[in-house]
């Protein structure tokens, strides 16, 4: 069996609440939370979110850091603290800041809790200090290349992980250039393995960046892991933003 984690994180813990309760009735195996967004909590109301669902639901449950998207970042001392709560398994570290991702995996070294690399460009770095898997964007449209690299990492053998990670970089790059998750559902659509759409606000990625992403894809059709140099081409100035 796969195991399903759902993503179930609102900026209003009610619904937050409502929607882990629905996701634990419809048979998921963890849940995924990203941090109240917008209103900016401070640290007692990061706590009191946290806690509110970890005491209702008992299911795994990973704390989601992406400061981008939620304008705030997490405090460690939270991290640290939501660590000793038996639900609380997991940490997605998409902050950016490798200072911050080593202060939370130096911390809570001494209970059982899993950090994860949020951002791909920075999977192996995490893995090397102590890092213990990655949620991911690329693995996505490269699996077998993306978990070669975690493997390599996680196994001690570095010159292979690092001869996956730059191979996978280009990609990761291009799977960024436009808003998450454009790209990668672009990508999917290349692939055979899922429509290019996304909601409105959003809009399907640029036609000449399009085509970038397919030539990229081809190369990486062509090759075995650990073989392919793919050729990056910009976008010509001027081009859909």
């Amino acid at each position: 069996d796969i195991p399903v984690i759902a993503g179930t994180g609102s900026n209003n813990t009610a619904e937050a609440l409502s929607l882990s309760r629905r996701a634990a009735d419809a048979g998921a195996d963890g849940l995924l939370l990203i941090s109240p967004y917008y209103n900016k909590p401070e640290a007692q109301g990061f706590l009191n979110h946290y806690r509110t669902i970890a005491d209702e639901v008992d299911l795994p449950q990973i704390v989601y850091n992406v400061p981008s998207r939620t304008g705030q970042s997490i405090p460690v001392d939270v991290t640290v603290e939501l660590a000793e709560h038996p639900n609380i398994q997991g940490y997605k570290a998409a902050s950016g800041d490798l200072n911050l991702i080593s202060e939370v995996i130096e911390r809570t070294r001494e209970e059982s809790f899993s950090v994860l690399s949020g951002d791909d460009g920075l999977t192996l770095p995490v893995l090397s200090i102590g890092g213990t898997g990655t949620i991911s964007v690329v693995a996505n449209v490269e699996p077998e290349r993306s978990c070669a690299m975690v493997g390599a990492a996680l196994s001690g053998d570095y010159d292979r992980a690092r001869a996956l990670h730059h191979e996978l970089s280009p990609l990761v790059r291009e799977l960024f250039a436009e808003t998450n998750p454009i790209p990668v559902k672009e990508a999917m659509h290349i692939r055979d393995r899922g429509g290019p759409l996304v909601r409105s606000p959003l809009s399907r990625l640029s036609e000449e960046r399009r085509d970038i992403l397919r030539d990229l894809l081809a190369e990486y059709d062509e090759a075995a892991p650990g073989t392919v140099e793919p050729e990056v081409v910009e976008p010509a100035t001027g081009g859909a933003e």
